[in-house]
């Protein structure tokens, strides 16, 4: 990265700094006062929703404040991200948490003020792709330039992840000592554990699309490739109508993008009873609960999907192309709990044939949960409100003392 073109994102973090430390010096932290922030969505959503939702159960007198918005490379998305950004300032300034779920740049070009923490629920399970400071030295990683303006994954007090068998790499994306990342679980996995809410789905889903009452779904959900926080263009490498000749009479194909994909799914009109692009009709757990297969490529939502025990199957054309540009913490193919394909014959073969080796998903899964239990968020919540407990009865505590010191 040239110096000229970080001379807008140097401009950008001054000006930044310099409005977070005005609110710091005019506006006290609201110790009562939560806010949950992200570019991945304009909504509440995945593991920040199940966190805010076990905060009210736990602690119902705190407030709750939300930044989000997803980016938009247009002028006018450029103009919304600047107040986008005031805004993140502010709420930052004037919390006890801020709390989110990805790569965030206001929380890397300031120095937190003393009682405000940033929690970090990252979005992905387990560990695949690198991250962070471990894409260094790779295209789609930052530049040497770029970090000496932008400390990047820094300032987090805390982070969460699946098990400890992945902490030391979240150590090392994050440039942060190990002992400050807790392997609690992954909050939006608990869905996978309330058959209410999963019951309740099935509804829903069968009311807007009867005609998959009788099928098995296939659920398709690729990671994208791109370096920022959207994808341009995404071709679909499946044939779709291939796997409809082939499986449509049993099963039927849900497709969900990852959030920074634009529209990339071309679905031919007769292959529209098979195929579904579902896009924000339906949360990726909502659609992992659904499905009966998994077909991914790199994307860590296998992750998740091994906790329901289900099978899972590998596809790409790209592979090493992606490691030359991004690489993982593993090697791919060994980790992966499932056959890995490059055409689509391969895939719909093993799907007809039906013979599925669960005992590799299980495997995985034990591997990359410490905890299996649908409780993932009530232990975060517990974590953080005993330490806020802790601190107030110390503040309480000094305050006794020198109370008893004047009389």
């Amino acid at each position: 990265m040239s110096s000229l073109r970080l001379i807008p994102t140097i401009i950008v973090k001054y000006t930044m700094k310099s409005i977070y430390s005005c609110f710091c010096l005019f506006l006290k932290i609201n110790k009562q006062k939560i806010t949950f922030a992200s570019y991945r969505s304009d909504t509440l959503k995945d593991n920040l929703y199940f966190v805010w939702e076990e905060f009210q159960r736990q602690s119902p007198d705190y407030h709750y404040h939300f930044v989000f918005k997803k980016f938009h490379s247009s002028i006018r998305g450029k103009i919304d991200y600047f107040f986008h950004l005031v805004k993140a300032m502010y709420e930052m300034a004037t919390s006890r948490f801020f709390i989110i779920d990805d790569y965030y740049f206001p929380v890397y070009v300031i120095k937190p003020r003393k009682g405000t923490e940033v929690i970090q629920l990252w979005h992905g399970s387990g560990a695949l792709k690198k991250v962070g400071l471990s894409t260094i030295g790779k295209p789609f990683g930052p530049s040497e330039k770029y970090l000496r303006h932008v400390k990047i994954h820094s300032n987090y007090a805390r982070v969460y992840v699946s098990a400890a068998e992945v902490v030391k790499y979240y150590s090392e994306a994050f440039g942060m000592p190990a002992k400050q990342i807790y392997p609690f679980g992954v909050p939006r996995t608990d869905y996978f554990f309330s058959e209410n809410k999963r019951e309740s789905l099935k509804k829903i889903i069968y009311e807007r699309y009867p005609e998959l009452r009788q099928k098995k779904l296939l659920l398709y959900a690729p990671t994208y490739r791109g370096k920022s926080h959207y994808q341009d263009a995404f071709t679909c490498p499946l044939h779709i109508g291939e796997m409809r000749e082939k499986l449509g009479e049993n099963y039927a194909l849900l497709i969900h993008l990852h959030p920074y994909m634009q529209d990339g799914i071309e679905i031919a009109d007769d292959e529209r009873d098979f195929a579904y692009h579902l896009k924000d009709s339906f949360t990726i757990q909502e659609l992992l609960s659904l499905a009966d297969i998994l077909i991914t490529d790199y994307s860590t939502v296998f992750f998740d999907f091994s906790l329901l025990g289900r099978p899972i199957a590998f596809f790409a054309d790209d592979l090493e192309q992606y490691i030359s540009e991004r690489d993982f913490y593993y090697d791919y193919l060994d980790i992966i709990p499932g056959p890995f394909f490059t055409e689509t014959n391969q895939l719909t073969e093993w799907i007809a044939e039906g013979n599925f080796d669960l005992k590799r998903v299980t495997a995985f899964r034990n591997r990359f949960f410490d905890h299996i239990d649908g409780k993932a968020a009530k232990r975060i919540v517990r974590h953080l409100l005993e330490d806020v407990t802790i601190q107030h009865k110390e503040i309480k505590n000094d305050h006794d003392i020198r109370k008893e010191g004047a009389v």
